[in-house]
């Protein structure tokens, strides 16, 4: 009644003007996503969503059963492969049951809520859960249920898009205290062509994919939760804007060659979380990458990589968290552009000359906090005009098991670490508040260490019985410089 009122009121210049004014009448439900996305908002909480009416489809072998009461919801079936068009909001869809050989698809005008109450889907014919809707999908995985998802090894042909075993044209949002195993045999495992997000309490596994495990073109967002990923490419792969993590469990292994653990075509950013990447493939294998700008804010950040540990095309920023590099084959932090620390614990391990426990070619690196140590069998070199916490790079060789320490003059141990490879030639890179200005220092190999805290062979306060001395410098500069070292950069 409103909008015939306005119109009646208004001058027919002013028509158009009037039916723009009447969509403050009408709920707004336009859920595709038109700016970058870079967080959460609340119209990803699925509790700040109705939802009132329920449609259930009840699996069971190569047949199901589909409840519907639900007006301008209609469904189409044949054996388990069931077909849902709506044209109504505040619909839920609760799957449950197992199939060998069904499906899930899905026209909706509307977002919806997808609830996965113990459902088990495997296609015998292309994905087994397909969105063909550019809504928001609120993926619930309900509390205390197992499901399992499995598409086929190759897809009946299609017009449409359908790119993984979970696929959604629109975001993606999983919530729950549940789980989901999604094997994906034909290409990705969980695929939105908006963005996925990952809320607190739910699990998500990918425990294989032909390619990627979770792709997307706008967005990943783990807001929490455990996302364990299994992959032959990359694990988390963002075509074209954000990846970011603020807390949550992550653990993602990759096994083809040039296959990223994270990869984001924009700005990667990690608030926090429990970050584990492993990826065993050989050139390109990197463990997380940024085609832009990579920010680590906080979180404990483990990467094991064929080739870099960590790279940003643009730009890298470390303000804090614990990080363990370990490259088999590159270096363990490389930035193509500037390399800025202010914070965290960060042990970075490259691999021979001319690859470098911390890269960033001539660009500036600046270094305000933290605690550093890179080896590799070069280093770039802190920029002196930019940094304020003292560094000092030392040159020699190094024997895999065996520590090298640095003992202050006051016989404080500043740090032992256990090499974990030899180098004929090693260059090793410290920085640390506990260099003081004028302080006098020895660098050791081998000895002994008792007590203290180990992380990944870096141990701090512990008690040092020292060995062979390698060298002795007095931190009267930014930059120091010991033995015969090779590094690059200003």
């Amino acid at each position: 009644m409103k909008k015939y009122l306005l119109l009646i009121l208004c001058p027919l210049a002013t028509v158009a003007f009037c039916m723009a004014c009447t969509s403050d009448f009408e709920e707004d439900d336009d859920d595709s996503s038109s700016e970058e996305v870079t967080e959460s908002t609340e119209d990803d909480l699925v509790e700040n969503s109705v939802f009132d009416a329920t449609v259930s489809v009840s699996f069971s072998g190569t047949s199901a059963t589909v409840t519907n009461s639900v007006a301008g919801v209609s469904v189409s079936q044949s054996g388990a492969d069931v077909v849902i068009t709506s044209t109504v909001e505040g619909v839920e869809y609760l799957l449950s049951g197992t199939t060998t050989s069904g499906s899930f698809k899905i026209y909706s005008d509307y977002k919806f809520k997808l609830t996965l109450n113990g459902v088990d889907i495997t296609s015998s014919s292309g994905p087994a859960i397909n969105v063909q809707s550019h809504k928001r999908v609120f993926a619930v995985l309900a509390d205390g249920t197992t499901n399992k998802l499995t598409d086929s090894a190759s897809y009946a042909s299609s017009t449409e898009d359908q790119k993984a075993c979970l696929f959604s044209e629109g975001q993606l949002i999983f919530s729950g205290s549940g789980s989901l195993t999604v094997t994906g045999k034909y290409k990705h495992g969980i695929c939105s062509d908006d963005y996925v997000l990952v809320r607190s309490g739910a699990t998500v596994t990918v425990a294989a994919a032909a390619t990627d495990g979770i792709h997307t073109n706008e967005a990943v967002l783990i807001d929490g939760g455990t996302v364990t990923i299994t992959s032959t490419d990359e694990g988390i792969n963002c075509e074209e804007g954000v990846v970011t993590i603020n807390s949550g469990a992550v653990t993602i292994t990759t096994t083809a060659a040039s296959a990223k653990g994270i990869k984001g075509y924009g700005n990667v950013t990690i608030n926090g979380g429990d970050i584990v990447v492993t990826t065993k493939g050989g050139d390109g294998s990197e463990g997380i990458e940024s085609k832009s700008i990579l920010t680590i804010n906080d979180g404990n950040i483990a990467v094991t990589s064929y080739d870099d540990c960590i790279n940003a095309a643009a730009s890298l920023v470390i303000n804090g968290g614990t990080i363990y590099c370990y490259s088999s084959n590159n270096d363990g932090i490389d930035s193509n552009g500037t390399l800025t620390i202010t914070g965290g614990l960060i042990i970075s391990s490259g691999t021979t000359s001319p690859e470098e426990g911390f890269d960033c070619d001539q660009n500036t690196f600046k270094i305000t906090g933290g605690t550093i140590l890179g080896v590799g069998g070069s280093s770039s070199t802190p920029t002196s005009s930019v940094s304020t916490q003292r560094s000092v790079i030392y040159g020699g060789s190094g024997t895999s098991g065996k520590y090298i320490s640095i003992v202050s003059s006051d016989g404080e141990n500043l740090f032992s670490y256990k090499l974990p490879r030899s180098y004929s030639q090693m260059t090793l890179l410290y920085s640390s508040s506990s260099l003081l200005s004028g302080g006098s220092y020895t660098i050791y190999s081998g000895g002994t260490v008792s007590g203290g805290t180990d992380f990944n062979g870096y141990l701090s306060g512990a008690t040092y019985t020292a060995g062979t001395q390698l060298g002795t410098f007095t931190a009267t500069s930014i930059v120091t410089q010991v033995g015969s070292t090779s590094s690059s950069g200003r």
